[in-house]
């Protein structure tokens, strides 16, 4: 029988932050590319989503006195480098929405296993949780037309 680890508040937020860091990332480093129009409105939209998440986050963390790990600068500069190497080619539009779909995906299958290994009732964490969770869920319904 496996034992789950489980989570409490301040490891459920710090996980939580991490991944709007690497969606945020993960927008920024393709901005720069030669995309359409509504492409770029949509992901400058989803920028400022995961932004104002990352902010309740830390406002979470400040009311309880928390100090959240931010996204190790090594992780920041890998993710931008593997974007660079994925975009080379034709049609960047797709590529994009296809890696910005992989990315949402993986940061639903995170926080989906967060959310199953905490042991806590914290409203506060749990709303910020569930709302990243439909955030990447639309997200990846907006990327589909892209692809």
């Amino acid at each position: 029988m496996r034992v789950i680890n489980m989570k409490n508040s301040k490891q459920i937020l710090s996980s939580l932050l991490k991944t709007t860091q690497m969606g945020q990332i993960g927008i920024r480093s393709v901005l720069d590319t030669s995309m359409r129009p509504s492409l770029r409105k949509a992901l400058e939209s989803q920028l400022q989503e995961y932004d104002n998440i990352e902010s309740e986050a830390h406002a979470i963390a400040t009311q309880r006195g928390w100090e959240l790990p931010e996204l190790d600068p090594a992780v920041r500069a890998m993710s931008n480098m593997m974007t660079r190497m994925k975009l080379a080619g034709q049609n960047a539009d797709s590529k994009i929405a296809d890696m910005m779909i992989q990315g949402n995906t993986r940061g639903m299958v995170k926080g989906l296993k967060d959310i199953h290994q905490f042991a806590q009732q914290d409203e506060q964490v749990c709303a910020l949780s569930q709302k990243l969770l439909d955030t990447e869920t639309a997200n990846i319904r907006q990327m589909q037309g892209y692809l």
